[in-house]
């Protein structure tokens, strides 16, 4: 008689918690919501999901500032291509040429921005 009674009293015990949590969670999407977080977390998510690399990405890989002139941008890129074509990685040498495609695009970009 006890254990069925100590049963029921862990099932309504675990049946309030459910519900507390479950109103406590619409809560914080309600909140998440009015502040914005909501969309700045989903932007964030497909950021990172991305495959496409970032200009700030690009420009750690290749090693160069925001302010390097296209000039110093190949330089770097053909240093490390070849550096890494001779060492024999493919997966740096792919990584710097997709660096110098998005700074690539980036400049483009601006360029076009310009006109």
């Amino acid at each position: 008689m006890a254990a069925k009674i100590l049963a029921n009293l862990i099932v309504l015990g675990s049946g309030v918690v459910l519900r507390a949590f479950t109103q406590a969670y619409r809560q914080a999407l309600v909140n998440a919501s009015k502040t914005g977080v909501a969309q700045e977390t989903v932007q964030n998510v497909i950021r990172k999901t991305s495959k496409t690399m970032t200009e700030h990405e690009a420009r750690m890989i290749l090693g160069v500032t925001d302010h390097a002139s296209w000039e110093d941008i190949m330089k770097k890129y053909e240093a490390l291509f070849e550096k890494n074509s001779k060492l024999g990685s493919f997966y740096l040498q792919s990584k710097v040429q997709r660096a110098k495609e998005c700074l690539e695009a980036a400049q483009k970009s601006h360029t076009r921005d310009k006109a």
